[in-house]
């Protein structure tokens, strides 16, 4: 067993500290099982207490090659004892850090500036997208979720985000995303309008002002509840783009580096954004994030009109660039591929025995299981998701807290290089906790 839970949950050491969490720091973040993580090794957590789980979130989908690589370790470290911080000034780090990104995505995509978080790299792709062509209008849909500063927010499509926040920027226009097991307009998938480019051209037709700059969007819908759009539907959203000098900017920040299966989530579509944001998996760790795309869009920048404190620095460019090299050496995104064929078929079997799993979907090693009271009326069970999860914790398995429109949808995303017998001894937890709803 890799799973050992020896005290309660929360521990007496997780209680002490948990306290002055509740003492020190504010009630906004997300409230996650109180559980205190002291260190963590591939897809095993120890908390302060010394129980050890196993993970399922790998911190929000950011340790795709696992917690505390040895490589990825020693080039921090080494990193850290020679230069961590020079503004604007280049290092050889950073400018390697480029070159690679611009090696392993398509020819086209000949830029790439390095920033620090996925929020950072949305708001520097709109700028780009507006510099670029004179125009402001930026489209996003339903359900979005690009980050929490005001033009990520602004184009995120969910009220939680937004709400006390407010006014949002303007300029932003919102379009209806496809999601079918919840479709928003109540049709069926060989006729719904959703299916095709209708919405957005009622949006030009009715919203728009006719400077319309870019489309942003995921190529599925992490925080809304991992809502994968239709076969081709992403496609004909870049060819509806292409028609009318739309900028399409896909926000790759939970998606890439061998997440979904493929290096990056659009090579399964068959097309290629003009601009590309990345994040998370990306440091593995390390805050950093970057905007890859076409130079005809990012040369319309001028010396200083974009910049960061800490983007790009050497420490995080580093360590960017030694886990990208683990990720492709060790082929993490075929391995998430192979793993994400067992980690269906479990889960769809799970869903024919359960009464409450209504839906499963995704793929790779990214996955959302919508809990239901009833197959038949999909009444959202936001209590079940709750229950699994804590459920699941005192057996051994982190999971990140329910998410999706109701908070209804367990997420599962454990780093890609966890072990075939640690993967099987998670899922054979999670089944426990779904069935003893």
């Amino acid at each position: 067993m890799i799973a050992n839970v020896r005290t309660e949950i929360p521990g007496p050491r997780s209680q002490e500290i948990l306290e002055m969490s509740r003492q020190f720091e504010p009630r906004c973040m997300s409230e996650q099982v109180p559980v205190v993580w002291d260190h963590a090794n591939g897809a095993v957590v120890t908390d302060v207490d010394g129980n050890t789980f196993i993970d399922f979130t790998s911190g929000v989908l950011v340790t795709n090659i696992g917690h505390s690589h040895p490589e990825h370790v020693a080039a921090v470290q080494a990193q850290a004892a020679e230069l961590m911080n020079s503004y604007d000034f280049v290092t050889p780090w950073r400018a390697k850090l480029a070159k690679k990104l611009v090696e392993i995505t398509p020819p086209s995509l000949d830029r790439a500036f390095i920033l620090t978080t996925g929020a950072e790299a949305v708001e520097a792709a709109i700028k780009i997208a507006r510099k670029a062509t004179g125009r402001h209008e930026v489209i996003s849909f339903h359900g979005g979720f690009h980050g929490r500063t005001f033009g990520a927010m602004a184009a995120g499509g969910r009220t939680g985000v937004k709400r006390g926040f407010g006014p949002v920027l303007p300029g932003f226009l919102h379009a209806p995303f496809p999601y079918c097991y919840r479709c928003p307009v109540g049709a069926e998938p060989a006729n719904c309008p959703l299916h095709t480019t209708q919405p957005l051209d009622t949006l030009l037709d009715t919203v728009s002002c006719g400077d319309v700059a870019a489309l942003i969007t995921e190529p599925y819908q992490g925080g809304s509840g991992s809502i994968i759009p239709p076969p081709g539907w992403l496609k004909m959203v870049f060819d509806w783009c292409q028609e009318r000098d739309i900028v399409f900017i896909l926000d790759e920040v939970q998606s890439s580096f061998g997440r979904t299966g493929s290096l990056f989530a659009f090579e399964q579509e068959g097309f290629v954004p003009n601009l590309v944001c990345l994040g998370k998996g990306i440091g593995s760790g390390v805050p950093i994030s970057a905007v890859v795309g076409e130079s005809r869009l990012m040369d319309a920048l001028e010396p200083g009109s974009l910049s960061s404190t800490c983007g790009g620095n050497p420490l995080c460019s580093r360590a960017a660039l030694t886990a990208i090299e683990i990720t492709l050496r060790e082929d993490l995104a075929g391995r998430a591929r192979t793993l994400g064929s067992l980690v269906q078929s479990r889960l769809e079997s799970l869903a024919a025995e359960s009464p409450y799993l209504g839906d499963v979907r995704g793929s790779g090693l990214v996955w959302g299981l919508e809990l239901v009271e009833c197959k038949k009326s999909k009444v959202p069970a936001p209590q079940h998701a709750r229950a699994v999860i804590d459920a699941a914790c005192k057996q051994g398995l982190m999971m990140i807290a329910p998410i999706g429109y109701h908070g209804n949808v367990l997420r599962l995303a454990p780093p890609l290089v966890i072990e075939d017998e640690c993967l099987e001894e998670g899922l054979d937890i999670l089944e426990r906790a779904i069935l003893s709803l």
